[in-house]
């Protein structure tokens, strides 16, 4: 018997089957994306590091933050839920205009996104968390935001 992974990633199914989730992107490759962002949560840089001493058990401001967030097709360094906002560490390898398109792409799903440096972690980690602070109160949460299929009138109240 195949477990519901297993299931999910049968080469024999249609290519979007998969519960709505993965943007059009098969089960492999999704899981792919899961195991690179395990990898890469078990070998964190050191700028991700402090980072994460600063975001981690909802230190900032009460926020709940998780480390490699897989947002197919992308992984997040940092994913704030409830505020739909991503917070990437940017090094030297980093390309600007492939960051721009990604930026947009997750904008359009509702999700905001700050950088900052590896250089601004590692000499100013105090003026890090100022502006990722200080981006919870730009933009609307997607949470505030109504539902784009809200549910029947009434459905799911107590009687």
């Amino acid at each position: 018997m195949l477990a519901p992974q297993d299931t999910d990633r049968r080469l024999n199914s249609p290519p979007l089957q998969g519960r709505g989730r993965g943007w059009g992107l098969s089960a492999n490759v999704i899981a792919q994306l899961y195991e690179r962002a395990a990898e890469m949560r078990r070998n964190p840089t050191e700028p991700e590091k402090r980072v994460w001493r600063i975001l981690s058990n909802s230190q900032l401001a009460g926020r709940k933050f998780r480390r490699q967030a897989v947002l197919p097709p992308f992984i997040a360094d940092f994913f704030c839920p409830s505020e739909a906002l991503i917070v990437e560490v940017d090094g030297d390898t980093h390309d600007d205009a492939k960051d721009r398109q990604r930026d947009v792409l997750l904008l359009t799903r509702g999700h905001r996104t700050v950088r900052v440096t590896n250089l601004d972690v590692m000499t100013n980690i105090e003026g890090v968390a100022h502006v990722i602070a200080a981006a919870f109160t730009e933009g609307t949460a997607l949470a505030a935001s109504p539902h784009p299929n809200p549910s029947p009138e009434g459905e799911g109240l107590e009687r």
